[in-house]
C-alpha cells in the first residue's frame, strides 16, 4: 500500500533528504518520496504502520500528521527506469557529441577522452552547485567518505569543478587522474552497496535539482570515468 502524509518542519532540500532517509529506515517501509513544496511524504509499505512508529523514526523538528490519502500500487503510473534516467542520458549524449566535435578534424581519442572527462565534471558540478545546502545530505546517504567526513560533501562540487578545469586546460593530468580514481572509486563502492541492499534513494550525481533514482546507470557512469582514468594513466605512465 502507498500512503501520503503531511510533514511539517521542512525548510530546505536538506530537510527533505533527512526525512526521506529517516523514514526509509523505519521497519516495513519499502520506499519514501518527499515533496518539499507540498510538505508531503509518500510512503510505500508492505502493511499498515502506525503514525507513532513513523514519528519515532523522525528527528524532533519534523512532525508527521495522520491525514493521508491511500492508493494501491497498480493505480500509480510509475515511470520506467529509462524514463526516470532520461535527463542523465541526454546529458551524456551532449558531452559525448561535444567531445567528438572538438576533435573531428584532427581525431585523437586520447584528447577526446580528456575533454569528455573535463566536460563531465564541469556539467555535473554545475547541477550540484544549484543546491549546495541540500547536496551534502543526499551525497552522504551513499558515499562512504561523505558519511565519515561531512565537510567532504560540501567541498565535493568544487573538487569536481577543479578537476574539470584541469582536464580541459591539460593542467597536471596525472594528479587529476589519481584524484578521479580515488573519489569516484569511493563513490562507486557506496553505489554498489546501496544497489545490493536494494534501498531506494535519490542519486546525487546531478545534485538535487533533478530527482534521479539510484540505479545501475549510476554505477555505469562512474565506471566509465574510472576506466577512462585508468586508460589515460597507462598511456601517461
Amino acid at each position: 500500500m502507498e500512503y501520503t502524509y503531511k510533514i511539517s518542519g521542512m525548510t530546505c532540500n536538506g530537510c527533505r533528504t533527512s526525512v526521506e532517509e529517516k523514514l526509509s529506515k523505519v521497519e516495513g517501509v519499502h520506499k519514501v518520496s518527499v515533496n518539499l513544496e507540498k510538505a508531503e511524504a509518500t510512503i510505500d509499505m508492505a502493511s499498515s504502520i502506525t503514525i507513532s512508529q513513523l514519528q519515532k523514526g523522525l528527528p524532533e523538528k519534523f512532525t508527521i500528521s495522520e491525514s493521508f490519502t491511500q492508493k494501491t500500487i497498480p493505480e500509480i503510473k510509475a515511470k520506467t527506469k529509462l524514463q526516470q534516467l532520461q535527463p542523465l542520458f541526454i546529458i551524456f549524449a551532449y558531452i559525448i557529441i561535444t567531445s567528438i566535435l572538438l576533435h573531428y578534424k584532427q581525431w585523437s581519442i586520447s584528447e577526446a577522452m580528456l575533454d569528455f572527462m573535463g566536460l563531465f565534471y564541469i556539467v555535473f558540478s554545475f547541477f550540484k552547485m544549484l543546491d549546495l545546502k541540500g547536496f551534502p545530505a543526499s551525497f552522504a546517504m551513499y558515499d562512504p567518505i561523505a558519511k565519515q567526513i561531512p565537510i567532504y560533501g560540501w567541498i565535493y562540487p568544487f573538487i569536481e569543478t577543479a578537476l574539470g578545469i584541469m582536464f580541459l586546460m591539460r593542467i597536471q593530468i596525472p594528479i587529476a587522474l589519481v584524484v578521479t580514481l580515488v573519489i569516484l572509486g569511493a563513490t562507486t563502492i557506496g553505489v554498489v552497496k546501496t544497489l545490493m541492499s536494494k534501498k531506494t534513494i535519490q542519486c546525487a550525481c546531478l545534485g538535487t535539482a533533478l530527482k534521479l533514482p539510484m540505479t545501475e546507470a549510476t554505477f555505469i557512469e562512474n565506471s566509465i570515468m574510472i576506466v577512462m582514468a585508468i586508460i589515460m594513466g597507462i598511456q601517461l605512465f
